[in-house]
């Protein structure tokens, strides 16, 4: 692999797992006190479930933006990359409304856009690149899940 390509592979997983990982700070007394005092819907996994699932999807949606970016297919490229970015804002801004300002119906309606992003974002991948877009599948569906377990929140303790 010749550097231009290592950086750029550097640089979306790092760039992507530090969005994550200043989501996680910036949300982390919402955290500490949506895990002590929210009622959970059923099959919600236990707290130390989800900063090793997001890790994981970071790194996979920071390698497939790297394969996107990579490709010598400029317009397209740009458009897969913006929705990229657009999706990962989202994803961010989720964070922050559902544990810092609880404001849980509104993240539900967040999410369900943010999942509607994703999945332009994987139609966009699978055109330039099929494995980046394959790579964000997991994503789409861990979101689906997440969108479960915001709209039980917001329903138990309305």
């Amino acid at each position: 692999m010749d550097k231009e390509i290592r950086n750029k592979y550097l640089f979306w997983i790092i760039f992507t797992e530090a969005v994550g990982a200043l989501s996680g700070w910036l949300t982390r007394d919402g955290v500490n006190f949506f895990n002590a005092f929210m009622t959970k819907p059923p099959l919600s996994p236990p707290s130390v479930v989800f900063p090793v699932t997001w890790a994981i999807l970071y790194l996979l949606m920071g390698i497939g933006a790297a394969r996107i970016d990579i490709k010598r297919i400029p317009k397209s490229r740009s458009r897969a990359l913006w929705l990229y970015l657009l999706q990962l804002a989202f994803n961010f801004l989720w964070s922050i409304v559902f544990f810092n300002v609880r404001a849980y119906l509104f993240a539900f309606l967040w999410l369900a856009v943010l999942w509607l992003i994703i999945l332009a974002m994987i139609l966009e991948f699978r055109k330039i690149d099929s494995r980046a877009a394959w790579m964000q599948v997991p994503y789409l569906f861990w979101v689906l899940f997440a969108g479960y377990l915001n709209l039980g929140v917001w329903v138990l303790n309305k």
